[in-house]
């Protein structure tokens, strides 16, 4: 048997940015790449990247060496622009993400540019490619832990991969190297039960409590939110946001992936979508046994997908990216998420941290907030 550390000629693993249309006609040539249309023209802009109007039109194209990329004139500060951030690259946004992607997951970086072209049917530089890693190293933090995660497991064997048929298609990715990693820190060492959720979710998921039952994302808004506090800020994940859906030819594949890329290079994101569940007697053990305010009932079970799933200092962070974060209010639903990562893990829901984001902001909640008050006492009288 051949060692898959050693095996340099497998096909590459599933590509990082998945495109319909690649799935089913082979790479382009580089010359046919050019004279055909390029990723930003369906990149949707919906706003100037300078003063965040609306008031915005399209304004012809821009060559580049291998695509063409569509501009945009804001009628309000009469300034041009395009879709992407990535500025002086000759090569398109996915394939220089895709790029750093495979680098990050641990191939070297000729087999990196090997995939590359055998995806894109552009060459590459290996020299090239360490520059683009170089270039993402302050937001892809994964890198200062590679070499420690190769020790553990070949680039073929880091992430287990499974594809969910649950009323939908949902792809469960699972870092392994990640969640070893994170329980080498002792702040983490109690989410080692989080650690054998997850190494058995390929094997033991309930598949069919997921077909028929209600979903978490379907309840609105049944929680009382005196004393939640809901924290605005821009952290990593909108960072992140921002460089990779430039790089998305299509809406619906959003998720994906942002999931995708935010697991092979950041730091602490350890799964995506993660199925999880809750059935009638474990709400009512919530409700009784811990008194938690769970104002609604349930016949059989309740279940979800998470979308992404972060360990990092010294809490479990349930992740939800929302395409308009600003007009969404996740905090039935992330709240659910957590009550039901609770009972499977055994973890108490104070380890865990809540947030929905996009490319503009991250919001950020306790769920114990929200299903726990503390009773104020009431101040005594200094009276005699």
């Amino acid at each position: 048997m051949r060692n898959p550390k050693r095996d340099t000629k497998k096909s590459p693993p599933e590509p990082i940015f998945a495109d319909s249309a690649n799935k089913q006609n082979p790479p382009a040539k580089p010359e046919q790449e050019a004279d055909t249309p390029g990723l930003a023209n369906v990149f949707s802009i919906s706003r100037c990247i300078y003063c965040d109007s609306t008031n915005i039109v399209k304004r012809g194209k821009r060559k580049k060496k291998h695509e063409h990329v569509q501009l945009y004139l804001c009628k309000d500060c009469a300034r041009t622009f395009t879709g992407q951030t990535l500025k002086g690259k000759q090569y398109p946004a996915r394939m220089v993400l895709d790029g750093v992607s495979y680098y990050n997951i641990g191939f070297s970086c000729a087999q990196s540019v090997r995939f590359l072209e055998a995806r894109f049917g552009l060459k590459v530089d290996a020299r090239t490619l360490f520059c683009w890693v170089e270039e993402f190293k302050q937001l892809c933090t994964y890198a200062r832990m590679r070499e420690y995660g190769l020790k553990l497991y070949s680039p073929y064997q880091i992430i287990e991969t499974s594809k969910m048929f649950h009323r939908q298609i949902y792809h469960f990715r699972y870092h392994r190297a990640k969640m070893h990693l994170a329980l080498e820190e002792y702040k983490h060492y109690k989410f080692t039960a989080l650690k054998e959720l997850l190494d058995c979710v390929t094997t033991d998921c309930p598949h069919q409590m997921f077909m028929g039952s209600k979903r978490a994302s379907e309840i609105k808004n049944i929680f009382n939110l005196d004393q939640v506090r809901i924290s605005e800020k821009k952290n990593y994940a909108v960072r992140l946001a921002q460089l990779v859906l430039q790089a998305v030819t299509d809406n619906k594949l959003r998720h994906d992936t942002l999931q995708k890329f935010m697991l092979a290079n950041d730091s602490v994101t350890v799964a995506t979508e993660i199925p999880v569940y809750l059935d009638k007697q474990d709400l009512e053990h919530l409700q009784k046994e811990l008194k938690f305010q769970i104002p609604f009932e349930i016949d059989n079970y309740v279940t979800g997908h998470i979308d992404i799933l972060q360990v990092r200092n010294g809490s479990i962070h349930i992740l939800d990216y929302k395409p308009n974060a600003k007009k969404e209010n996740a905090v039935t639903q992330l709240t659910l998420y957590a009550l039901m990562l609770s009972r499977l893990t055994g973890l108490r829901v104070y380890h865990f941290k809540c947030a929905w984001f996009d490319d503009k902001t991250y919001y950020e909640f306790f769920p114990l907030h929200v299903v726990f008050k503390k009773k104020r006492r009431k101040k005594k009288s200094t009276i005699k």
